[in-house]
């Protein structure tokens, strides 16, 4: 099949099942994602990112943990693109490492939070009565704490490690997905589709997961892939206090809390793994923008 045959197979207005149906929505979707410039500019930084962390070994000029004191606190040079530390340990390497630890930690956070806060917020928006209001009584106490200071508290309680972030930042980042996932249920609940589906005989369990839940999916991604730039900067912070990953982990937090002490002597420190955590943060960030244009069902077509 040509490529012209093929674009009008995807955008024909009589598609001749709903597989075909399906495709033309999402080409019309990719399409209108790529004329978002700023959002290809954060798809392309969040695959380099991936790419990054998948191709480390053969990306990193050096070990990333191997001490050398006799090259300590180099500046960037032709060997050294970003210097070194001040145990003689190349920077560019770190912070080439850094990224599957912080891939790592926004990938387990996703998976816990997102299905954990989807699954609450339509239970309680479909089910009501006492389900919702012990529900979201219980994710106002969790709102009603600053997550970085949350996070903070358990991981004191939890001992210091990557896998301790995790649950910390968890624990706290999941209300914000319930109260979208509840506020679009409750919209969901009173549409004709899911009452003519309740006449029908469909279970409680059936309607929630096999319509709500998907229903609810968009607006539950557009949230997540904002908040992963607030999860790096938490876990950032983490690192940073020494609560994260401990040494000799490269961690762009816990190498930013190093490169302080340096920062008038030794600027490059501190500085390559702070523009680090800024340019994903900012990558995030702006896939989440054109994501939302994409799936957002409000938005303007």
């Amino acid at each position: 099949m040509s490529a012209a045959r093929a674009r009008a197979w995807l955008l024909t207005e009589r598609p001749s099942s709903p597989l075909q149906a399906y495709l033309g929505r999402q080409y019309l979707n990719a399409r209108r994602f790529l004329a978002n410039r700023t959002a290809t500019w954060g798809l392309a930084i969040i695959a380099l990112l991936a790419f990054v962390a998948a191709a480390a070994p053969l990306l990193a000029p050096y070990d990333p943990i191997a001490i050398d004191l006799n090259r300590s606190l180099q500046p960037p040079s032709l060997s050294h693109w970003m210097g070194t530390d001040e145990f003689g340990r190349d920077i560019l390497s770190r912070v080439i490492y850094g990224t599957r630890v912080t891939l790592y930690i926004v990938g387990l956070v996703l998976v816990l939070t997102a299905p954990i806060g989807l699954l609450i917020g339509c239970v309680s928006g479909y089910v009501g009565g006492w389900v919702d209001i012990i529900l979201m009584r219980l994710t106002d106490i969790v709102l009603a704490f600053p997550s970085l200071i949350l996070a903070l508290a358990f991981v004191a309680a939890l001992g210091p490690s990557v896998e301790n972030a995790v649950i910390a930042i968890a624990i706290t980042r999941w209300p914000p997905y319930a109260r979208i996932a509840r506020a679009e249920t409750l919209t969901l609940r009173r549409s004709e589709y899911i009452s003519a589906i309740r006449l029908q005989g469909a279970s409680t369990a059936r309607i929630v997961f096999r319509h709500i839940v998907p229903m609810s999916l968009s607006s539950v991604v557009i949230r997540a892939t904002l908040d992963m730039a607030a999860v790096i900067l938490i876990a950032a912070g983490l690192g940073f206090l020494g609560l994260g990953a401990q040494p000799p982990t490269p961690e762009w937090g816990a190498m930013l809390s190093t490169g302080r002490k340096y920062l008038l002597g030794a600027w490059w420190v501190g500085t390559f793994p702070g523009l680090a955590i800024f340019l994903v943060s900012m990558g995030f960030n702006l896939l989440g923008d054109g994501l939302r244009d994409v799936l957002d069902p409000r938005s303007t077509r």
